[in-house]
């Protein structure tokens, strides 16, 4: 992870070179990467109907193979120190009626490795077009990385108490390596998001990841340090992405797509940023949560007739650190907004650098909490932006793709203006 300083010298670099040669041709699609393991229509998928329960307490090392389709229902805890093998292309249909969790506990290990031909699949056990947002819960890693709080650790909320610590000293322990995975129709309400991380090391493996239709946060990060790459959340009722305590990365090739009339009544974002927990307090500030996102795509599908039920793009709070180079954001009303924590200017643009990125809002484009809040667009310096609002349909080249939706700017990212 790249200190503050080498950050700023890094974005100089990029303003530099901006004007005359693009790090990122905005108007081709960049992700390639997406095609053939991804889902953006799996309501209408025919999966196999289970044939096995996986047991709910694993203490020796399971493998599970892909020529049976599993069911996964009510928590289901890996313990003792065991690892939990998947093999590509195993199918693990998730219970709604007994609202299935996967829950890797400290100490113990998640092999889950599908390919590009053969993903591994978690989804909804209920039948094609009646699968919906939350109907189960979804998969929970507790590692024993560092986190910035008081005692070093914290618990997991709605587990078994017994199993529910996390965090640790230890940097670059390995929880978890998953590959090719798709995880549909997670985040049951009061129970767990699609994905989430609790303190994980460097050493864990974690890209290609789909996560869609989550009745909670798509992706969560609390605490830990790694870097994640090519990470997918798809029409989320909470936030896409959502890192807290303390957690420092390199996160790339992350694609938030959603809709206006998908989000929780508090407001969802694309990336929601908090420097640490205030439940479980503060070590010390250089142990705030630190994030450089880079190649990324945040896109709201909105238009000029729903673009009202739009947040921003980004949420920053309790002094979070964010680098954000070569992205593309749609759609959202904001780029940005800050919290309390940020008592000024000065105090924002040692927080937030964003470069060599394009944007399309119908806000002002920041709104900070202090007042008053004068130069607080100077953050957005050195990114391209569309004059006024672009509907989705005319700025991209095909948005709502049922294969795989394409975010190339139809115009050439010199037809843009420039933040200056």
């Amino acid at each position: 992870m790249k200190s503050r300083c080498t950050t700023l010298i890094l974005s100089t670099l990029l303003v530099i070179s901006f004007f005359n040669v693009n790090a990122q041709d905005f108007d081709q699609d960049h992700n390639q990467w997406t095609k053939g393991w991804t889902n953006f229509d799996p309501n209408t998928t025919n999966y196999p109907k289970a044939e096995e329960t996986i047991p709910t307490i694993i203490a020796d090392d399971l493998f599970l193979n892909n020529d049976v389709t599993y069911l996964l229902s009510g928590n289901v805890y890996v313990t003792s120190g065991a690892t939990l093998t998947i093999e590509d292309g195993t199918i693990i249909r998730c219970d709604h009626e007994n609202p299935a969790n996967l829950i890797i506990t400290k100490g113990s290990k998640l092999i889950a490795v599908g390919s590009e031909i053969s993903p591994i699949v978690f989804t909804s056990n209920k039948a094609p077009k009646s699968r919906a947002s939350g109907d189960w819960g979804g998969i929970v890693i507790a590692g024993s990385g560092k986190i910035n709080s008081v005692s070093g650790n914290g618990t997991i909320d709605s587990i078994n108490p017994q199993f529910s610590l996390y965090g640790g000293t230890d940097e670059n322990e390995q929880t978890s390596i998953m590959r090719f995975v798709r995880i549909e129709f997670p985040g049951r309400k009061s129970q767990s998001n699609g994905l989430s991380l609790y303190a994980i090391g460097s050493s864990s493996i974690i890209d290609n990841i789909m996560v869609s239709y989550s009745g909670q946060d798509s992706f969560n990060w609390n605490g830990g340090i790694n870097n994640i790459s090519k990470m997918i959340s798809y029409k989320a009722e909470d936030d896409d992405f959502q890192i807290s305590e303390g957690f420092k990365g390199v996160l790339d090739n992350l694609i938030a797509i959603r809709h206006p009339y998908i989000t929780s009544p508090r407001g969802s974002y694309a990336l929601q940023i908090n420097g640490y927990n205030k439940d479980l307090g503060l070590i010390q500030p250089t142990e705030l949560t630190d994030i450089t996102v880079t190649n990324s795509t945040f896109v709201n599908l909105s238009d000029t007739k729903n673009y009202i039920h739009t947040t921003a793009a980004i949420s920053a709070s309790n002094s979070a650190l964010i680098y954000i180079n070569n992205s593309k954001i749609s759609g959202f009303s904001d780029v940005v907004k800050f919290d309390q924590t940020y008592t000024s200017l000065a105090v924002i643009e040692k927080s937030f650098n964003m470069d060599n990125s394009f944007f399309n809002i119908h806000g002002e484009g920041v709104q900070a909490a202090y007042q008053p809040n004068t130069g607080v667009l100077n953050v957005l310096k050195y990114n391209r932006f569309t004059q006024n609002f672009v509907d989705v349909e005319t700025l991209f080249s095909d948005p709502h793709s049922k294969a795989v939706p394409k975010f190339g700017l139809q115009k050439s990212l010199n037809a843009y203006m420039v933040m200056k």
